[in-house]
């Protein structure tokens, strides 16, 4: 038996899987971040240590499984942290999460060519780099390391520091070509590399689950824990996605869009964004924009009780919604280019608009920035043969089948669509010889997808449709600037 555990920003989820990766319990532990001030968003690290032992304990009860029966253990978690720690691996201070603005400042003097040309990413204040900057410049003498919140976790449970390559490329330290820190981008940031992990590869074993360390989960010590990845990159890997060939879209309360590539591509235009994937290939992707949370925002403003009868409303709506459209901006534009100012809009309201055209136009929309995405994976040469959709926002059939129509692609679901923890699980199992390797593991998670195919005729409507959106953000960008704050 193997346990998966994803240490999300809201919860944190574990799951028990058997020897074939087949789920047997699963449960979460909730939490919150915290937002001391604009444009800060930090979360302490004893929140996810407290929330291990719970988590863990209801997914065994669930699964009817004792815990002296788990042989391993694997982490995934949420992407672009900060924790610093002192020369014992405890924290000095909150981890500084994904959506933490504060490091703005410590971007402006790096060449923004020179990070997307050796690591494939856009310049950011969001990445790790960057918060490392800011957290040196606090002056904290205890500070021996920074960590992202899974290898923050796999040293308190090991004893051992290590990041995985898929984490570390996320950094913008991090050179593709030659698979390491790189100085030049080091030097940029004023990091030493000493003042990071030491790199290994995900389904490695970190080491042993120590006795620290089975207090903190309730599980044997000894076991073997996996170097494990990001919460991205689990995702894939749980969906059974190890080649080229599906758009993976994930629709949580953000939509995150991507693809596996054999070569470490860049996109010169930095609409997606290019990180090591476990297993040697590449994960190209667009981070996201609020997608699911948008969803949230219009079941309650209109009030309606359910996203299944959200759904039922947006069906009563033809494709193209009559014309209205939504640019999904409402905390930024991650697509069709990066514009953070950007704000959300509906367009070309008319009386005879009513609630089911505003859900539909808004289901839409989302969708419409996807095809940004999916566009430009197959400009860059990008397998773009299906789009298998993962996050809870897979539940809703009629955005699958949008998602169809406007692309001409089949839609895909997996076994799970909540995936990210099981991926932990096949990284825990190959670390600990159960499964001799990723691509094993994939396959017997794979299993036979649900396929949803488009229908005829309807790609038509939606081009016209995408045209017009393209057209509107082009139309409004000029009013984005300066940025309306996010409340």
């Amino acid at each position: 038996m193997i346990v998966g555990v994803d240490v999300g920003t809201q919860s944190l989820k574990a799951v028990v899987a058997d020897s074939a990766l087949a789920l047997r319990g699963r449960a979460a532990e909730a939490y919150k971040p915290s937002f001391p001030q604009p444009g800060w968003a930090e979360q302490h690290p004893g929140l996810w240590e407290r929330a291990l032992g719970p988590a863990i304990a209801a997914a065994l009860a669930q699964a009817g499984v004792e815990p002296h029966r788990i042989e391993a253990l694997g982490l995934c978690g949420q992407l672009d942290g900060c924790v610093p720690v002192n020369d014992k691996g405890q924290p000095t201070g909150p981890c500084l999460i994904w959506i933490d603005r504060r490091a703005e400042a410590h971007t402006a003097s790096v060449p923004a060519a020179t990070v997307r040309a050796t690591g494939g990413l856009v310049l950011d204040a969001s990445h790790m780099a960057a918060k490392i900057s800011w957290l040196k410049q606090q002056g904290d003498s205890s500070i021996r390391r920074f960590h992202q919140p899974v290898s923050y976790l796999v040293e308190r449970l090991t004893g051992r520091a290590v990041m995985d390559h898929a984490l570390a490329s996320t950094s913008m330290v991090y050179s593709l070509k030659d698979r390491r820190y790189d100085p030049t981008l080091l030097g940029l940031f004023g990091i030493e590399e000493r003042e990071l992990p030491p790199l290994a590869e995900a389904a490695e074993a970190a080491g042993s689950l120590t006795p620290q360390g089975a207090a903190l989960t309730g599980l044997p010590a000894g076991i073997p824990v996996a170097v494990g990845t990001g919460d991205d990159f689990s995702t894939a890997l749980g969906a059974g996605v190890v080649d080229p060939g599906p758009v993976v879209v994930v629709l949580g309360t953000g939509e995150v869009v991507g693809a596996i590539h054999r070569e470490p591509s860049i996109d010169q235009d930095s609409l997606v964004e290019t990180h090591a994937y476990p297993g040697g290939a590449y994960l190209i992707e667009n981070p996201g924009w609020l997608c699911g949370g948008a969803l949230v925002w219009l079941k309650e403003l209109l009030g309606i009780a359910s996203f299944a009868a959200l759904d039922e409303l947006a069906a009563e709506a033809p494709p193209g919604a009559d014309g209205l459209l939504f640019l999904p901006a409402l905390t930024g534009a991650m697509a069709p280019e990066w514009v953070p100012g950007a704000r959300g809009c509906f367009y070309g309201m008319t009386p005879s608009h009513g609630r089911a055209h505003w859900a539909r136009a808004l289901l839409e929309g989302c969708a419409f920035a996807m095809r940004d995405v999916t566009g430009r994976l197959a400009q860059m040469g990008v397998a773009t043969d299906s789009l298998l959709l993962l996050g809870g926002g897979a539940r809703s059939r009629i955005w699958g089948q949008i998602r169809a129509d406007l692309t001409g692609l089949p839609v895909q679901w997996p076994r799970e669509i909540d995936s990210s923890p099981i991926g932990a699980a096949m990284l825990a199992a190959v670390a600990a010889g159960r499964i001799a390797d990723l691509r094993q593991a994939a396959a017997l998670v794979s299993g036979k997808r649900e396929t949803l195919q488009p229908v005829p005729g309807r790609k038509a409507v939606y081009d016209d449709a995408y045209a017009r959106y393209r057209r509107l953000f082009a139309a409004l960008k000029p009013l984005y600037e300066p940025a309306l704050p996010v409340r």
